[in-house]
């Protein structure tokens, strides 16, 4: 066999992901403020995009059982047209000053007692007014370290304590507990245990109460101090916390040799501490969540006959379109081959920028349309009413791909007449029906479970088989160990810890 080279010439199809797809996709699975942000820096970098600074016009509304509507100016193509005048572009604003001398200083009038603006506007304001921006004027938050140094220096005087506690205040994490030891501390500051032990007892007297702990029981302990609350009956039960959340109550009693109301009101003065006091100073941004998707029922006697009004929230839509009048006055003065390679670079990533984000928004309000649509039970009649639901549902019906019904409901949230979901709530696990029945949701079987252990009498506590007994008599067959893991997801206890804490419980009513 004789080995030679050769050329040969092939035809193949294969897919491949341009960056513009990667970027759309990108685009699909972004929440509101994500996306907010990311157009913010294309507007930023990209001369020929701009916000559309004009107001929105009533939506599209489509024939769909579900009505549904979106803005259709908000995201928007820009294109030329014709009879009408616009402003340029650049326009030069005059900065205005108040008439007068520049070089006359502020006059003190006696009569207000204020210094006055040498201005002939007639509303001048006192020489003592507030000239600082609105940013600075906003009061800065205090941190655990900051408020705990304040404290340092009044309650200790030698350089050495001092020298001690601002160490001891580094070494808290942010919960407010020490998690150095005073042996490592006491080996790298040069000193003796006993003294950093001396000012570590000073500094636990410092506020929040429960600070420069180093385990539960001593931040509970600290608290209690500084109530005046802490006596041999609270010190025997913080000793035991293991059993308080085993709910012995009969060992409590017998440990701390107190009798059932005193257990009750030990434990109710317990659940009201602090056990992360240094949290309460944790400077964390608290984000309201904003719905993309709008929702409420439709007007009585519309045309269509539709249910619900689905609609994209047009607080949540970026506005942009690309200036296309802008992109051809520029296009004549460019001269070089860069320029002009720049400039249509720009205008082809502003129309596609565009494209995909009224294409994101269209995607968006057809998976949520048909959310509506397939969970109307839910908004009727409440969880009882949530029907099983999985992405393969949503995808068949919209001609779509589960990974993007995936992307489309991630960080997507929408507002209904019962309260804001994301998205992904209204995709549940099915739970087979007995005897042939229709399937159920486990949110909607979690939802009655919990109703059925709200409801039980403290003489007749419902064990797993018996919550299994009542919901297989309702349709829903379902297993003794899938009871129990909602159950304990719920964090609801067993039967015997609820039938020992509703003993308890009566107890306390007899005596009272």
């Amino acid at each position: 066999m004789v080995m030679q080279p050769r050329l040969d010439l092939r035809q193949t199809q294969a897919l491949v992901m341009t960056p513009q797809l990667q970027q759309a996709i990108k685009l699909l699975q972004l929440s509101n403020m994500d996306l907010t942000a990311f157009v913010e820096q294309e507007l930023e970098s990209n001369p020929l995009l701009e916000r559309d600074e004009r107001g929105a016009t009533p939506g599209l509304e489509a024939d769909v059982p579900v009505e549904q509507r979106r803005d259709s100016d908000s995201l928007l193509l820009d294109r030329p047209e014709t009879g009408t005048s616009e402003a340029p572009l650049d326009i030069e604003v005059d900065n205005s000053f108040d008439e007068g001398s520049p070089m006359e200083g502020p006059s003190y009038d006696p009569d207000s007692g204020a210094w006055q603006r040498a201005d002939s506007g007639g509303g001048g304001r006192g020489f003592e007014g507030d000239d600082r921006a609105i940013d600075e004027t906003l009061s800065e938050a205090v941190s655990l370290r900051d408020h705990l140094t304040a404290q340092l220096g009044m309650d200790l005087q030698g350089p050495v304590d001092r020298m001690i506690g601002h160490a001891l205040i580094d070494s808290l994490d942010e919960n407010g507990w020490l998690t150095a030891d005073p042996a490592d501390l006491a080996q790298g500051l040069g000193t003796d245990v006993e003294t950093v032990e001396r000012v570590l007892a000073a500094v636990q007297r410092f506020d929040p109460a429960g600070v420069f702990a180093r385990s539960l029981k001593e931040c509970l302990a600290l608290q209690l101090i500084d109530r005046n609350r802490f006596d041999p009956a609270m010190e025997a039960l913080l000793d035991n916390l293991d059993m308080v959340a085993r709910r012995d109550f009969s060992g409590l009693l017998r440990v701390c040799g107190v009798d059932a109301d005193d257990l009750h009101e030990m434990l109710t003065e317990l659940r009201a501490l602090d056990p992360k006091p240094g949290l309460r100073f944790a400077d964390v941004a608290a984000h309201p969540v904003v719905p993309d998707v709008l929702m409420r029922p439709a007007p009585p006697g519309n045309e269509d006959g539709a249910l619900w009004v689905v609609e994209l929230n047009p607080a949540t839509l970026p506005r942009v379109l690309v200036n296309t009048r802008y992109y051809a006055q520029v296009l004549k003065t460019a001269r070089t081959k860069d320029d002009k390679a720049f400039l249509s670079e720009n205008f082809q990533t502003a129309s596609w920028l565009v494209k995909a984000l009224d294409q994101r928004a269209t995607t968006i309000l057809k998976v949520s349309t048909e959310i509506v649509r397939q969970q109307t039970g839910f908004f009727e009649r409440g969880i009882q009413g949530l029907r099983p639901l999985i992405l393969r549902d949503i995808a068949e019906v919209i001609e779509m791909h589960e990974s993007t019904v995936s992307r489309v409901t991630s960080n997507k949230y929408i507002a209904t007449p019962r309260g804001i979901f994301e998205l992904k709530y209204f995709f549940t696990q099915s739970i087979a029906g007995a005897g042939g029945a229709d399937a159920h949701s486990a949110e909607a079987v979690r939802h009655r479970i919990k109703a059925l252990i709200d409801a039980e009498p403290a003489a007749k506590i419902l064990s797993d088989d018996a919550i299994v007994d009542v919901l297989k008599a309702e349709g829903v067959d379902i297993a003794r160990r899938t009871v129990a893991k909602y159950r304990e997801a719920m964090r609801i206890p067993s039967s015997v810890q609820r039938r020992r804490d509703k003993a308890v419980m009566a107890s306390n009513g007899r005596g009272g």
